[in-house]
């Protein structure tokens, strides 16, 4: 799978069993990164004709294809098929409209291994979000936990406690704070160093705070053209202020939103990158009173991708792999595509 963070495709080779309960061992993980001209057309895939659009989708199902030969060419155990979430190029799923580019059955033929993908087109068909879709793994692997976080290029809270089960995206995250710190021609802000040195611009966190997203109610998920029509503009009017206020003052904004959504108590589990940023944790923990854990790199690295692998498991099966209470579908239901070689 890959991420609006661009960082390149995750990849995760895992072995299930369901003698007592689902339960995963893995037996491999790899972020393979992308090329700088694959970051930019990726970024700009939202904003291309449809003609263009399918052109990228076939080219990029291609290199799927070729990064899955490298990482299985370095693996003893191979696998018994391929689940793949692809790349989220459009997700507008109040028209109806989500693509994950890299799904098409191009990708079976190419590797000769069976394909099980494109989880979210499923669900908008019967009148969901398309996300998320994680809890529907994390109810079975991750159900000890009171809730579990992730912090990528969106937050997104799962509320595993609920009956039933609550989960959406809370805001924008890693999406903002990468391309900031990218004006300032640096990937990423190493432990949230930047952000803490910056200074609140206290008009700019109301105004972010205010944002309709926020009061509406679940379910509920957010896009790349969310960011792009809300979040760039009102940033654009604070142009003349430095990067490390902007970055401090959006890293509030974002703990304030998180720490809003977490159980008064018990264990909440965060994965993701963003939980490498130091001043973000510190920022979130500092508003809640919830127990918060970081696991194991690999965990933190790789959840979702074990997640996917495993909702893979269960379409195969065909069991439900989405939840209608997270996604607002007309019922539970096993999504996804099987392709053949």
């Amino acid at each position: 799978m890959s991420g609006t963070s661009l960082d390149g495709v995750d990849f995760a080779l895992l072995q299930f069993d369901h003698k007592q309960g689902w339960r995963y061992s893995v037996l491999a993980t790899a972020t393979l990164p992308y090329s700088e001209e694959w970051v930019d057309r990726l970024r700009e895939a939202v904003l291309i004709s449809k003609k263009a659009l399918n052109h990228l989708n076939q080219e990029y199902t291609l290199y799927l294809a070729e990064m899955i030969k490298v990482f299985l060419a370095e693996q003893v155990q191979l696998p018994d098929f391929i689940s793949s979430h692809g790349h989220t190029v459009l997700h507008q799923p109040e028209s109806g409209i989500t693509l994950q580019i890299g799904n098409l059955p191009l990708l079976a033929q190419v590797t000769g291994y069976k394909v099980i993908c494109d989880f979210r087109v499923g669900d908008v068909a019967l009148k969901g979000q398309g996300a998320p879709l994680v809890p529907g793994g994390e109810v079975h692997l991750f159900n000890h936990y009171s809730a579990c976080v992730n912090l990528g290029g969106f937050a997104n809270i799962s509320l595993l406690k609920n009956d039933p089960v609550l989960a959406y995206d809370i805001c924008p995250v890693n999406i903002v704070l990468n391309a900031l710190v990218q004006s300032l021609g640096k990937k990423y802000d190493h432990n949230g160093d930047l952000a803490r040195s910056g200074q609140l611009i206290p008009s700019l966190l109301f105004r972010l705070n205010q944002l309709s997203y926020y009061n509406r109610p679940f379910p509920k998920s957010l896009g790349i053209e969310w960011v792009r029509a809300v979040i760039d503009p009102l940033l654009k009017e604070y142009e003349t202020m430095s990067i490390t206020d902007l970055l401090y003052t959006f890293s509030e904004h974002c703990a304030i939103q998180i720490a809003r959504q977490l159980p008064a108590k018990g264990e909440v589990l965060f994965t993701g990158g963003g939980c490498y940023n130091l001043f973000l944790m510190e920022q979130i923990q500092s508003k809640s009173t919830a127990n918060i854990v970081i696991p194991s790199p690999e965990i933190i690295e790789f959840k979702e991708a074990i997640v996917f692998a495993f909702l893979g498991v269960l379409r195969e099966q065909n069991l439900n792999n989405c939840l209608a209470s997270v996604t607002g579908a007309q019922r539970n239901h096993s999504s996804g595509n099987i392709f053949f070689p």
